[in-house]
């Protein structure tokens, strides 16, 4: 497997293969990450078609209170699991080589999408992942791209960029992978304390229980939704959302889409100590 730091290795290295599977990352790699190389591996193009993943920690997407600068950088680690999952070529590179020159052209998400749930939270955080993400599309050139659902809203924002863009990429969603007790990993979990990590699954407990109730007529959704916070803030998390949404726009059901058979999704972000989770459930 080869690892590249510039662009202009990559372009050369790629350019007489054909079109890659790509999988996007900011490494601390975990199960999840491998699961999505596998997905790759399975949905390249051409059995000699590259697989690559990238290893990047987009400054873009932090805003300036979190946790940008002690993100844990472990490359050589990152290195061994992708070589044992399949991939073929890593693309490292420093901020300097991704990045020579400010970064002043952005790609600006529409607000419907992007300034709910994460981005209400998180302002500009989708426009600094379009904006990596779209940068690392032009240096790959990818045919597929595999991303985790866990990151639900993320997969939207980057299914609907690569649309208007008309990138002829394909864009794989991959179902998050989560631990034997049902938390989903995450880069995050490993800020966790021993007690801190026994308690993270709550999270998902709690939207199991607002997916079972959500279709029921007796409460409204806005009952549902205060009652899974409260159950949280009981517990000692933090909740920004809890929420159930249509899978197709993140936008809130209408009753009778909520009752009847209409594919939502349940989404959830709360911090548990200082550490921010987040979990989503298909219905």
């Amino acid at each position: 497997m080869q690892v590249i730091r510039s662009l202009r290795e990559l372009r050369a290295t790629l350019d007489a293969r054909s079109a890659a599977a790509f999988v996007p990352t900011m490494g601390n790699l975990h199960e999840g990450h491998l699961s999505l190389v596998h997905e790759a591996v399975q949905r390249r193009a051409a059995p000699d078609s590259p697989v690559v993943a990238s290893i990047f920690v987009n400054r873009l997407q932090f805003l300036p209170h979190e946790d940008f600068d002690r993100y844990p950088r472990t490359l050589a680690r990152d290195v061994e699991l992708l070589a044992s999952a399949g991939c073929d070529l890593v693309f490292a590179p420093d901020e300097r080589e991704l990045y020579p020159e400010p970064q002043v052209y952005k790609v600006q998400p529409p607000a419907a999408l992007a300034d709910i749930l994460e981005g209400e939270f998180r302002p500009g955080f989708f426009t600094g992942v379009c904006t990596v993400v779209l940068k690392l599309f032009h240096c790959v050139q990818p045919a597929v791209a595999v991303f985790g659902k866990k990151d639900y809203q993320q997969l939207q924002v980057i299914e609907a960029m690569t649309r208007q863009f008309a990138l002829p990429i394909q864009i794989v969603g991959h179902d998050t992978v989560r631990a034997g007790d049902g938390l989903a990993l995450s880069s995050r979990n490993g800020y966790l304390s021993a007690e801190e990590r026994s308690e993270a699954v709550a999270l998902q407990q709690v939207l199991h229980r607002l997916a079972d109730a959500a279709r029921d007529p007796g409460r409204s959704l806005a009952q549902r939704e205060a009652q899974a916070a409260a159950d949280l803030r009981q517990r000692g998390w933090a909740p920004d959302y809890l929420t159930l949404r249509r899978r197709s726009d993140l936008l809130a059901p209408t009753d009778n889409e909520r009752c009847g058979s209409a594919p939502l999704v349940v989404l959830g972000a709360a911090r548990l100590g200082s550490t921010r989770l987040i979990d989503n459930l298909e219905l």
